[in-house]
C-alpha cells in the first residue's frame, strides 16, 4: 500500500514518544508503511538524534524540519514568500506539516503533540481511520449556548471546560440525540491524565505549574460523539486525523509571533473555522476514542497566562463572526446528494454512480474560509482588546490560500 498518511508532530524535547506510536501500531497489525512522519522542529534542538530515531525504524518512513530545512523546502517549491505564514518555535508551526502535506499526494493527515502516548487498548491510528469512515447513527450534542464541551459527559463531577471553551458559553444546558453521519472529516481523539485548560482554570484548580490537579480517566468518556449543526466545540491538535480536502480551512492560526502578542488559539480558533466549514458543507468532525495519554510537562502558569490573556476577549467573539458568514459555495461542492428536481434524472444517476460526485470538495474548503479571511481582514474590531489582530489573521489566512494555489501549480512532490 502506498504512503498515503501523513503524520505531523511538533516536537522540541519529546520526540521518542513516536516510539510508542510505531509500537502501538504493531501491536494491532496497523500497516507503518502508510505512514511518513513529518517531525517539525527547531535549529536549536536534536534533529541529528532525531533523524537516527526514525531512521532505526525499518517500516517507518519519515523527515525532521528544522527552521533551516524549512526555509530551503520554501525555496525548492517556489513559495518562499508566503515563509512567514508558518510562526517559528510554535505549536503552530504544524501549519508547516499541512503544507508538506498538501504538496504531496496524502489522502489523510493525522496530529501528535509529543507530550502525548497512546493507550494500549486501542489501535491509534486504526481507529482514527475507523471514524474517519464512519457512517451511522450517533450522539449528537448542542446546547442552549451553540457550544459543546468536549468532556461533558462527566462534567457534573469533574466541572471542566476545555481550553478555548468561552466563558460566556458555560454553564449550558446540553441536549443529546441519535443522528445519522455519513460524512467524517476529522477525528478528535479526546485525553487522559492532564487535561488541556487554559491557564485561568489552571489557576482555579489550584495549579502554579501549568496541571490542573484534576484529572481525567477513562471513566469521564462514555461514548462517541459529534457536535449538532450549528454548534461548536474545542479541537485540540494533540491528537487528531483529518483527510486532505479540510487543509483549506484548516490552517493554524499565527501565534505568538505577533505585536499583540496573542498565542495558544491557533489550533482552537482553526477548529472555529473548520466546523463552520462543516456545516456548512454538510460534513462532520467525529470526537472521543482512541483516547491518548497527556503528559504535560510542567511548567509556569503564569506563563500561560501571559500568552493567552492578550486573546481570551477575541475568543469569546470569534465564533460569533464565523457564525454570520454565508458564503455561496457551489451546490456541486457540497456533500448532499442532488435530487432529480435539482438535477434532473440521468443527472442523479450519474451522481448516484460516482463516489467522487458531490463530495467532500477542497475548493469548497477553500471558499468557506477565503469568506471567513475577507470578513476578518475587513471588519472593524476596535471594539475588543487587540481587535486589530482579527485584521491581521483575516490577511494571514488569505496568505495562507495563496499559498496552497502555488503549491497546486506544480506537480506533487512523491510520497516518501
Amino acid at each position: 500500500m502506498s504512503r498515503d498518511i501523513c503524520v505531523i508532530v511538533p516536537t522540541i524535547r519529546e520526540y521518542e514518544c513516536m516510539r510508542s506510536y510505531f509500537e502501538n501500531a504493531r501491536k494491532h497489525g496497523f500497516d507503518l508503511s502508510r505512514l511518513d512522519v513529518i517531525l517539525v522542529t527547531e535549529d536549536f534542538c536534536d534533529t541529528d538524534e532525531m533523524e537516527a530515531m526514525l531512521a532505526a525504524e525499518d517500516d517507518v518512513a519519515g523527515e525532521v524540519f528544522d527552521g533551516t530545512r524549512r526555509e530551503e523546502w520554501y525555496e525548492a517549491h517556489d513559495v518562499s514568500e508566503y515563509s512567514h505564514i508558518v510562526p517559528a518555535a510554535s505549536h503552530a508551526e504544524t501549519s508547516f506539516g499541512l503544507l508538506y502535506m498538501w504538496a504531496g499526494d496524502y489522502d489523510y493527515g493525522f496530529f501528535i503533540d509529543d507530550d502525548t502516548l497512546p493507550h494500549d487498548e486501542w489501535d491509534f491510528f486504526g481507529a482514527h481511520m475507523d471514524n474517519l469512515a464512519f457512517e451511522g447513527e450517533i450522539e449528537t450534542v448542542s446546547s442552549d449556548e451553540q457550544w459543546v464541551n468536549v468532556l461533558y459527559q462527566n462534567a457534573d463531577e469533574h466541572d471542566l471546560y476545555p481550553r478555548g471553551y468561552p466563558y460566556s458559553a458555560m454553564h449550558e444546558s446540553v441536549e443529546t440525540e441519535q443522528a445519522h453521519a455519513d460524512n467524517i472529516v476529522a477525528s478528535q481523539g479526546l485525553w487522559t491524565n492532564v487535561p488541556d485548560l487554559d491557564a485561568v482554570r489552571i489557576l482555579m484548580d489550584g495549579d502554579l505549574q501549568g496541571q490542573a490537579q484534576t484529572r481525567t480517566t477513562k471513566d469521564d468518556y462514555d461514548g462517541d460523539f459529534v457536535a449538532a449543526e450549528g454548534n461548536y466545540l474545542t479541537v485540540c491538535s494533540m491528537n487528531l486525523a483529518f483527510r486532505r480536502e479540510v487543509i483549506p480551512a484548516f490552517y493554524q492560526l499565527p501565534m505568538d509571533e505577533n505585536e499583540w502578542d496573542v498565542g495558544r488559539f491557533d489550533d482552537i480558533w482553526s477548529g472555529v473555522f473548520l466546523k463552520r466549514a462543516c456545516d456548512i458543507l454538510g460534513t462532520q468532525i467525529y470526537n472521543g476514542e482512541p483516547l491518548c495519554e497527556h503528559n504535560k510537562a510542567a511548567r509556569s502558569t503564569f506563563d500561560d497566562l501571559n500568552n493567552e490573556v492578550p486573546g481570551l476577549e477575541l475568543n469569546e467573539h470569534l465564533w460569533e463572526i464565523v457564525d454570520s458568514v454565508e458564503p455561496e459555495i457551489p451546490r456541486a461542492a457540497r456533500t448532499a446528494q442532488p435530487s432529480e428536481d435539482d438535477v434532473g434524472e440521468e443527472a442523479a444517476a450519474a451522481v448516484d454512480q460516482s463516489d467522487d460526485a458531490f463530495g467532500a470538495d477542497p475548493e469548497a474548503y477553500a471558499a468557506v474560509f477565503e469568506a471567513m479571511a475577507d470578513e476578518l481582514e475587513d471588519g472593524d474590531w476596535e471594539a475588543y482588546n487587540n481587535g486589530e489582530f482579527f485584521n491581521y489573521v483575516g490577511e494571514f489566512m488569505g496568505d495562507w490560500l495563496d499559498c496552497l494555489d502555488a503549491l497546486a501549480e506544480t506537480p506533487p512532490t512523491p510520497n516518501q
